[in-house]
């Protein structure tokens, strides 16, 4: 069964629920693409789940470990390739302020979120450029 769907609303602009939750989201053409920019791009929302992916395998060892990572940020920088148009680059700066942890356990933190689903699953012509402030 499938555990989402997605519709083209027109104007370059779609909208996807997901099932189970029936959370929404909808995307829209970058202005650099013919788009109002008015919402996520399909390509931002590849690096935001970058990203929230990393945090969450960061989440299940921390908590395991028994780290606490409230407060944890994400900065994510998309960086488009032409010829043809593609994500080129993600740019993920991870920083939490007075981070408790010892080495070893930031060492785990940073394992868990260079090898979550999503950064497995893009290609290998997508740098991915990840940064730990901890």
């Amino acid at each position: 069964m499938h555990s989402m769907t997605t519709e083209y609303l027109g104007d370059l602009r779609t909208t996807a629920v997901h099932l189970k939750s029936n959370n929404k989201i909808i995307t829209d053409a970058p202005v650099d693409n013919n788009g109002k920019g008015e919402a996520f791009s399909p390509t931002d929302l590849v690096s935001s789940a970058l990203s929230s992916c990393m945090m969450t395998l960061m989440g299940i060892t921390a908590s395991r470990e028994g780290v606490d990572l409230t407060g944890l940020r994400a900065n994510v920088t998309k960086v488009m390739g032409a010829n043809p148009r593609k994500i080129a680059e993600i740019k993920v700066d991870f920083s939490i302020d007075n981070l408790n942890a010892t080495d070893i356990q930031k060492e785990k933190l940073k394992r868990a979120a260079l090898t979550c689903p999503v950064a497995l699953s893009l290609s290998e012509s997508i740098r991915q450029n990840v940064t730990f402030n901890f």
